[in-house]
């Protein structure tokens, strides 16, 4: 039924999400009784289906007074937040540069939005994607374009990446590019170092028809399979950062790396810009949006940071969970080669991806199976955070047969 009171732009929405739609069937079916792999959820869960909360952030929350939880934290958000935060991911910084807290990464990626295209304008990001950011692009009158992101084993197609960036920088005079590496949603792989360095020397190539702006997206970092190589591609993106011909910046949060999903803790940084321009307009969208975003999680991380015990909690907590995080996408890729299926190799993060034809037909008969997993355009994502490694097997053997079918 159609609201009078509704512009009719905004009557063609039916208000869910998919991933949490199929969470709560996954659910619902084993509050019956069944048997269920529940592949959808984006949280952390243990082998009992119960969600993973790090007692090093815990403990620390607990210990929060009330002047560091009731008060309004500052518009931009608290700046020793921001450096902390932004420390986490490069550590020899000693500024933010420009920055502002943001209701997580989600809230990150809209101020982006706001800030760096104009409605109607074309925004650029590797498919396959985050789902909710066509419902951003949406939202903030933004059309959004993808190149393909490497398949395994794949070269990065570098010239389909500059026709799409050089397209939208003539039409247009400008460029945003989302990158979400390392630890890719949904593939769960990273690029090579080889293609990093080739798709951010094409991007210095393309500076002198307008401005481009390059912005990480980064969740999953903590949760790698050998962090050596995160640390080499934030130390790339920092190189290209501190030239300042490319406008480097980072959505970042806290949800994934302190299991603080619900707290909604996040930031837009842009740490090798001096630009106070940039500043005030992320102020304003702050203001104009949110307001202030929560003062609570900002003072636990700012705890973390004076408590060497406590970092040394969480770095022990990253670690157990990155290992076991391992051990399910290996127990999962194996299992879907015995059955002679395509392998899904993993990096990091909280998922793999499954490519096939018909994913939602795929996924629809999977769901018979007492299995859940979100189909999008080019296959399944499967939630290895929720996986546990004596379901791989199962999963195989019902994807098989559903693709058979």
């Amino acid at each position: 039924m159609l609201s009078a009171h509704l512009v009719p732009a905004r009557n063609a929405f039916d208000g869910t999400d998919l991933i949490f739609t199929l969470n709560s069937a996954a659910q619902a079916r084993a509050a019956l009784g069944e048997s269920v792999i529940n592949a959808t959820v984006g949280a952390l869960l243990d082998d009992n289906g119960r969600l993973v909360v790090h007692e090093s952030v815990m403990g620390l929350y607990r210990q929060l007074t009330a002047p560091e939880i009731a008060p309004y934290a500052p518009i931009t958000g608290d700046p020793a937040y921001l450096l902390a935060l932004t420390q986490r991911h490069w550590p020899m910084l000693t500024s933010y540069g420009i920055g502002v807290a943001t209701p997580g990464g989600t809230g990150a990626l809209a101020v982006s939005l706001r800030n760096m295209l104009e409605p109607g304008q074309r925004l650029l990001t590797a498919a396959p994607y985050w789902g909710p950011y066509v419902t951003l692009a949406v939202e903030n009158g933004i059309v959004m374009d993808t190149v393909p992101y490497p398949a395994d084993g794949e070269l990065l197609d570098v010239v389909a990446w500059r026709g799409a960036c050089e397209a939208i920088l003539r039409t247009q005079g400008r460029l945003l590019l989302w990158l979400n590496d390392p630890c890719h949603n949904p593939t769960g792989r990273s690029l090579t170092t080889a293609d990093r360095r080739a798709l951010l020397q094409m991007l210095r190539d393309l500076t002198p028809l307008g401005p481009v702006t390059l912005l990480l997206d980064f969740a999953y970092l903590d949760y790698a399979r050998d962090q050596r190589t995160v640390r080499a591609a934030l130390d790339e993106y920092a190189a290209i950062g501190a030239e300042r011909d490319v406008l480097v910046g980072a959505s970042l949060s806290l949800s994934k790396a302190f299991t603080l999903y619900g707290a909604r803790a996040g930031a837009l940084v842009f740490p090798w810009s001096t630009d106070t321009a940039l500043g005030a307009a992320l102020a304003t969208s702050c203001r104009g949006t949110f307001s202030n975003c929560a003062r609570a999680p900002m003072s636990v991380l700012l705890r973390m940071t004076r408590d060497e015990s406590a970092q040394r909690a969480l770095a022990d907590e990253h670690l157990r969970w990155s290992t076991i995080l391992t051990q399910r996408a290996d127990a999962l890729d194996t299992a879907l080669q015995a059955e002679g299926l395509r392998a899904a190799p993993w990096d990091g993060g909280f998922f793999v991806a499954i490519l096939l034809d018909e994913p939602f037909a795929v996924a629809e008969r999977l769901q018979a199976e007492g299995v859940f997993v979100v189909p999008m355009k080019e296959g399944l994502r499967v939630g290895v955070c929720g996986l546990k490694v004596s379901d791989a097997p199962r999963f195989a053997a019902a994807l098989r047969k559903c693709l058979a079918a």
